[in-house]
């Protein structure tokens, strides 16, 4: 890899790192505010729903500097979100400026990595981005956890800076220290090189800007594996989104654990999700990229699988590791959550380079990840949306990680018969470098 590609990596962490770590604070300045339950969710909507009215317009902006510049300007507004909050904006406007940043951060952070580096190397990029982004939410949301505890906001409130700005809720002096974060991401994007990628002037109208969006999204729908990669990381998001709900959920009724122990489980699945990115990083070249749809299928059967265990399945027996000690229900619960997230993982990346490469020979780095963005976040709120209903239907857990597991499975065996209706039609191996669109200008 080249050397820039190492200044993207770190640059993303510590972005990410924050997000993270943001948004356990918000929620523990909601609930100092002593705002309404129902209000914490809509800290993921107003978050969301950025990259998606956002879309039309992110892309072009992404286009028209050097993507280092812009993945300076939009983690500079991360950090302007941050700080509205902690000089008393609601929490709920505060984190979504926040995601008015991160909606115009995504189209660079990627589409820098098709300006930067070769086609063949897409894969293994994408497997060392996602592993360093689940990283960073599993680190992020440790790190906000224990800033907001009040042992950390005894000690942070003491430190000189920190007192100095009259803070003294736990919530408030967790937003100073994620303050920090989001400065050293700013210097690492300092570091990112310039790639020489030239784009053509990008508009300000924004009719024009909305008319060459639905255009882009037609190029790439339209193509048989833009379409087949956008369906995958589509469903994919949206399924992942949900999935973290329902894991929660799932835990404390087939498992009896209270939310703490139910949040831990939870990041098993992101823990597998770095594993299986990474092993697709090593594994899978971009021309064999299609072959893993298989394993989305797969992915979907092992969720039917846990659909029906719990632990009065499992015998009554106690495993030590060390000083650890752990039922066997639990461990066993443990390994299907890091099978589904390395499935979910091995099957992505190689979706997500094929979609970048496609999207940056046919379109342009920042209009390809728009589009995509746009799209998988659509799903993320149509999914989250559906999952709401099911709940407010009182179905059970159980019955709906069941029909969570059985769409996955139905949606990757259309997904499958589509890509080989596709294939039949022209080797797609022929369509890797062809292009409708003129690439950028690279002095």
């Amino acid at each position: 890899m080249k050397k820039g590609f190492y200044w993207i990596m770190a640059a993303q962490f510590f972005s990410s790192l924050a997000d993270n770590a943001l948004l356990i604070a918000a929620i523990a300045l909601l609930v100092q505010l002593k705002s309404p339950g129902w209000m914490t969710p809509l800290l993921k909507f107003f978050f969301t729903v950025s990259y998606v009215l956002l879309a039309p317009f992110v892309g072009g902006f992404a286009d028209s500097l050097r993507k280092g510049q812009v993945m300076l300007i939009t983690n500079l507004v991360k950090l302007l979100g941050l700080l509205l909050m902690l000089f008393g904006t609601h929490p709920l406007w505060s984190y979504a400026v926040v995601g008015l940043g991160a909606a115009a951060y995504s189209p660079a952070k990627y589409g820098i990595l098709t300006e930067l580096l070769p086609p063949q190397q897409l894969v293994a990029a994408n497997g060392w981005i996602e592993g360093t982004t689940v990283g960073s939410i599993i680190l992020g949301t440790v790190l906000g956890g224990f800033l907001v505890s009040q042992q950390a906001a005894a000690w942070l409130i003491g430190v000189a800076p920190v007192h100095a700005l009259g803070m003294h809720g736990a919530a408030d002096a967790a937003l100073v220290v994620i303050a920090v974060v989001y400065v050293v991401a700013a210097l690492c994007n300092l570091r990112i090189p310039d790639t020489g990628a030239r784009y053509p002037h990008q508009t300000i109208n924004p009719l024009r800007q909305m008319s060459e969006f639905v255009h882009c999204t037609r190029v790439l729908w339209s193509d048989r594996l833009g379409q087949i990669s956008m369906a995958v990381t589509t469903l994919f998001w949206g399924a992942g989104a949900t999935l973290q709900f329902i894991v929660i959920k799932w835990a404390e009724a087939a498992l009896g654990l209270n939310l703490s122990n139910a949040a831990v489980l939870q990041a098993t699945v992101a823990f597998g999700i770095a594993l299986g990115a990474m092993f697709a990083a090593t594994r899978v070249p971009l021309k064999n990229s299609l072959r893993v749809l298989p394993v989305g299928l797969g992915m979907g059967v092992v969720c039917m699988v846990v659909a029906l265990y719990s632990r009065d399945v499992v015998p009554d027996l106690q495993l030590s590791i060390g000083n650890l000690h752990l039922p066997l229900y639990l461990l066993l619960a443990g390994v299907f959550m890091v099978l589904i997230g390395a499935m979910a993982g091995y099957f992505v990346v190689p979706m997500n380079a094929l979609l970048q490469h496609r999207g940056y020979v046919l379109l342009s780095a920042g209009h390809s990840i728009a589009v995509q963005n746009f799209n998988e976040n659509v799903s993320v709120l149509a999914m989250l949306g559906l999952y709401s209903l099911l709940i407010s239907l009182d179905l059970s857990v159980r019955s709906t990680m069941m029909l969570f597991g059985v769409f996955i499975v139905g949606s990757m065996w259309l997904v499958m018969r589509w890509n080989a209706w596709n294939m039949r039609q022209r080797d797609w191996t022929q369509l890797i470098g062809e292009s409708r669109h003129p690439a950028p200008h690279q002095p």
